[in-house]
Formats: C-alpha cells, sequence, structure tokens
C-alpha cells in the first residue's frame, strides 16, 4: 500500500538526516580539541626541561643492614634539583647461599615516591662501586636490594637523609650505616611471575603468565578473584590487550596462560608491555589490585628481563616481578587512549 511506501521513505530520510547530524558533531568536537591542544602547546615552556633522569619501578621488601655511601651533590638552589650520587657500599650483609650477594641501590622522595630510580645490579660482591648519579627535587631514600631472578628481591637496609639539613652550598661525600627499612611505606601487593619469549624472524612477542603469590587482599573475606591482564601499548598508546581467566577465591593464583602478539622487530623498539592484576566483582566495577611495566622505557629489573628477552631470541625468559601501584605506573608511563589507525598498519 501507498502510506507503507511514504512511511518507508521517510524513515530512510530521517535516518539519513541523524548520520549527517552526528557527523557534523563529531566535526565540531575533534576541532575544538585540535584548538585546545594547540593553545596548551603554546603555553607551554619546554626550555627548562631535563630528560637525563630517569624513571624506574619499586617495591619495598623486608630484612636488615650494614653500611652504605651515599655521594650527595647540590645543584644551583634557584633551580630546586637535587643530585643523588650513590657512589659505593662497603661490608654489605651476605643474602645468597654462597656467602654473597647481587646488590643494587634504588632512590627515590619521600613521601611521594611516583619517580624510582635504580642502580645497576653487581654480581657476587659485598663491596659494590656504583657511581651513578639520579636527579630529585625534595627525604632522599636509599635502599640497597639483594637482586634475585625467580624469587623476591631482599632488602639489606636502607639510608634517609632530610634534605633540610642539607648544605647546598657544597658537595657531601660521606659514609654513613644502613638502618632497617622503615615500615609504614611498605604496601606490599604482591609478586607476578611471567616469561618472555620474541622471535624476530615471524615478528612474534609471547608473554606467558605463570603465577602470583602475596596479593592483596580485595574482598570482604579476606580473598580476591584475581585476573591478568596483558597490554601492549605502541608509541605510548594503547594498542592490544588480552586477559587471562579468573581464579576464584585466591591470592596465589596459578594461571599458565600463554598470549601471542605480532610485534614488528621495527615496533619491539618502541613497545612497551604492561601487566595488570585485577580482582572481579560481580557486581561492581573491577578493581586494580597492583601493575607492571617491561619495555625500552622501563629501568631496573623490569629494563634488565626485557633486554635478557631481546638478547636470547626464541628462548623464554622468566622472571618474578613485584607488583606497583596502578598510579606509580600510569605517573611514570602515561599511556594515551588509544593508537592512531595507520599505526595498525603493517610497516
Amino acid at each position: 500500500p501507498r502510506w507503507a511506501i511514504y512511511t518507508i521513505f521517510a524513515a530512510g530520510v530521517l535516518l539519513i538526516l541523524l548520520c549527517c547530524l552526528c557527523i557534523c558533531i563529531k566535526c565540531c568536537c575533534k576541532g575544538k580539541k585540535k584548538k585546545r591542544q594547540q593553545k596548551t602547546g603554546e603555553n607551554i615552556n619546554l626550555k627548562g626541561v631535563n630528560g637525563k633522569t630517569t624513571t624506574a619501578l619499586v617495591s619495598p621488601c623486608e630484612s636488615q643492614g650494614y653500611q652504605d655511601t651515599g655521594d650527595l651533590v647540590g645543584t644551583n638552589t634557584n633551580e630546586i634539583h637535587l643530585i643523588v650520587g650513590v657512589k659505593q657500599a662497603d661490608s654489605l650483609m651476605a643474602m645468597d647461599l654462597g656467602g654473597s650477594s647481587d646488590p643494587y641501590v634504588k632512590v627515590y622522595i619521600c613521601p611521594d615516591k611516583p619517580k624510582t630510580c635504580e642502580t645497576k645490579v653487581f654480581r657476587h660482591t659485598l663491596n659494590p662501586v656504583f657511581n651513578e648519579q639520579f636527579n630529585f627535587q625534595s627525604t632522599a631514600v636509599m635502599k640497597v636490594f639483594d637482586f634475585n631472578r625467580f624469587s623476591k628481591h631482599n632488602i639489606i637496609g636502607e639510608l634517609r637523609v632530610q634534605l633540610c639539613n642539607v648544605d647546598w652550598n657544597h658537595v657531601i661525600e660521606e659514609w654513613q650505616d644502613l638502618a632497617e627499612p622503615a615500615k609504614f611505606e611498605e604496601e606490599e601487593l604482591g609478586e607476578i611471575c611471567f616469561s618472555l619469549r620474541y622471535v624476530p624472524t615471524a615478528g612474534k612477542l609471547t608473554v606467558v603468565i605463570l603465577e602470583a603469590k602475596n596479593l592483596k587482599s580485595m574482598d570482604i573475606g579476606g580473598s580476591s578473584d584475581p585476573y591478568v591482564k596483558v597490554q601492549l601499548a605502541l608509541d605510548k598508546r594503547k594498542w592490544k590487550k588480552r586477559k587471562t581467566s579468573i581464579k576464584k577465591k585466591t591470592l596465589n593464583p596459578y594461571y599458565n596462560e600463554s598470549f601471542t602478539f605480532d610485534v614488528s622487530f621495527e615496533q619491539i623498539q618502541r613497545v612497551n608491555l604492561v601487566v595488570s592484576v585485577w580482582d572481579h566483582d560481580a557486581m561492581t566495577r573491577n578493581d586494580a589490585m597492583g601493575k607492571i611495566f617491561l619495555g625500552c622505557d622501563a629501568t631496573g629489573n623490569q629494563l634488565r628481563h626485557w633486554a635478557d628477552m631481546l638478547s636470547n631470541p626464541r628462548r623464554p625468559v622468566a622472571q618474578w616481578h613485584s607488583l606497583l601501584s596502578a598510579q606509580q605506573v600510569n605517573s611514570t608511563l602515561s599511556l594515551k587512549k588509544k593508537i592512531p589507525l595507520h599505526s595498525k598498519l603493517p610497516f
């Protein structure tokens, strides 16, 4: 009948008009966003930015200590910058069975510690010589750890320097005894073990989530329902992601689940791997329990694991990592929302 034809025609016209209206609104929003970005870009002064400071990830532990040296070098007070030089340590406590340790030092500022720096690991020595410097802007804390690939990193001791007591007109170089670590800062979020394997010829990155332990309790009954998200970021933009199954009512889940991503050799140098543990809630929003990221932008243990994977192609490299708060990782990594469409195409 004619009325049905007219009705269908009118509905089609209305649908086309609605589509056109949506396209116009999207274009206007994009134009406004670009203008805002241009304005903010004009207001930012990048002349004083110093990109030499390396940021890393941290997870505190427990133990005892002996001696360490902190070589503190103060710069111009008008710039409000502190250069902490970790020079060497002597007569450290032996943490390994062979009567030695694999020490390295973590340095950060209290009370906020989203930016944490680490020295290199020195194998099988109780008298390491570091000679490394880090830039900071507010109490400097230096913690000496014993590196272990397949277990928790044990803390040997720590040194705290109150910046208000520092004479900024002179370079300070002195020996100080290590003290036991402060308990009030420690927040145990648990540990996660996973292996990485990269095949350059095939462009395949394989991540195997093995297990986690000592996770934070998120539910009322003192347990959690954890699962793991594995996400790749290319050029600081979210790219690909996968997730494991949910393990009910446990703080020590075992997964042994494998995920393979297509990542070319050119892309692997610009990729960051983000591994996060989440608590599943059926009725409310899932809660983040801890996070870690690896890649060329990482430092410390995370960078070492990534470098071991790249230097041993086709071989899986497993390692335990201490989980960090999502705030620490997000402030260090600063991922953008999503990757541009052209970056998904093969290079």
